[in-house]
């Protein structure tokens, strides 16, 4: 089957059920933990593309519990992510690969894109985090706030002066778009230039629901040809089901390949 495009965590369980369905590429999706034995994620790296199987990293969404921001008032989170930011950019410049990276989430002190001063703050920081690597990071957005598609002021301020190389979650960007395919449509013609990277995800674009491919409202047909030959995973929320069973993610391959 092709376009088999999965996530997986470093647990060996859950490698190894994604490897059953011989997947074109595999996402390894971090934790803080994991940056304090890069010799052991390297590891994986090498199995993974020993089988063929293209390789992306996902910077830690947390440390100590708490998720990052990258303009954080902590200074122990922004300490946290400038060291794992240094720490993956290593990685993939000596493997040859990408890691897709947070500004921030929702609910954090990001949250509020109408602060002009927090925004030319997160262009200041995202300039450092360049000047660690300018090709290594993929920069995805989130449901709300600063580096989401409900800023009018992203592309303008922050995505085109700096060329930054993007990952579009298509299910955040809809629902930060109050799940409205026509604006969907608008902001994908905008960013899809700098976007080498999806992630494919289901919404019903009011809160963050993670569904399988045709389960929400998302207009896929709209969205695929904005995919068209760059490289996605189907990064669907295994919460309600089992971590060790990626069935909802093939479901959605199975309904993305009949479009």
């Amino acid at each position: 089957m092709e376009n088999v495009r999965l996530k997986a965590s470093l647990d060996p369980l859950q490698i190894e059920n994604r490897l059953h369905y011989k997947p074109e590429i595999m996402e390894l999706h971090l934790v803080e933990e994991d940056l304090y034995h890069p010799e052991k994620l390297v590891e994986v790296v090498h199995a993974l593309r020993a089988q063929g199987i293209q390789v992306y990293l996902h910077h830690p969404m947390k440390y100590k519990g708490k998720f990052i921001d990258i303009i954080s008032s902590n200074q122990e989170i922004r300490d946290f992510y400038d060291w794992s930011s240094r720490e993956l950019a290593a990685i993939c410049e000596q493997e040859g690969m990408q890691c897709v990276i947070h500004c921030h989430y929702a609910n954090s002190e990001s949250s509020d894109y109408t602060d002009s001063h927090s925004r030319k703050e997160m262009r200041q920081r995202v300039e450092q985090i360049l000047s660690i690597s300018e090709d290594c990071f993929l920069w995805e957005d989130t449901i709300k706030g600063i580096f989401s598609a409900e800023n009018p002021y992203l592309f303008s301020e922050i995505v085109q002066p700096l060329q930054l190389q993007l990952n579009i979650d298509v299910s955040h960007a809809f629902i930060a778009l109050q799940g409205d395919n026509i604006r969907l449509h608008q902001h994908l013609e905008i960013f899809h230039p700098y976007t080498s990277y999806f992630h494919l995800v289901d919404s019903f674009g009011e809160s963050h629901d993670s569904l399988p491919l045709g389960q929400g409202n998302i207009d896929w047909n709209m969205v695929k040809p904005y995919v068209g030959k760059k490289d996605f995973i189907f990064e669907i929320d295994l919460k309600h089901s089992d971590y060790l069973d990626c069935t909802p993610m093939m479901r959605s391959v199975e309904y993305f390949n009949k479009i």
